[in-house]
């Protein structure tokens, strides 16, 4: 029975090791995930800001400009705004696909630390009883 115990404790003890380092992973998965998500977040800032100013520059430029120089103008930045509001529907949705993974390791991480946790007790009970044997 003593040999069971201690083969038992030995279980556990691995099982412990092996969820300590899942853990680990998913706290390194869950930081790279919100370095994203900060990096995405920044990049939307600064789309904002560049359509501002293009907005700003379009406002403020091109006095003299044939027609035909306008109607060049306006398709270019016409094609800018497109490209930055797909830019900026794509963090977005980034930024949620983010969101939603960090809750997942959020969740994920959760569970392995109550694992732990009983574990850790089943490892001390186990130790007692092995004890008062």
């Amino acid at each position: 029975m003593n040999a069971e115990l201690e083969k038992k404790i030995e279980q556990l003890e691995e099982e412990k090791m092996h969820l300590g380092l899942d853990v680990d992973v998913h706290k390194l998965e869950t930081e790279k995930l919100r370095k994203g998500k900060n990096k995405a977040e920044e990049d939307l800032d600064s789309l904002k800001t560049d359509y501002k100013k293009l907005r700003l520059s379009i406002r403020t430029a091109g006095l003299g400009k044939t027609s035909e120089q306008w109607r060049q103008e306006i398709r270019e930045e016409k094609y800018r705004s497109r490209n930055s509001a797909m830019k900026l529907k794509a963090s977005l949705s980034k930024i949620e696909e983010m969101k939603g993974r960090i809750e997942e390791l959020e969740s994920t991480l959760r569970s392995c630390e109550i694992r732990t946790e009983h574990l850790e007790i089943n490892e001390s009970r186990q130790s007692e009883q092995l004890h008062h044997l």
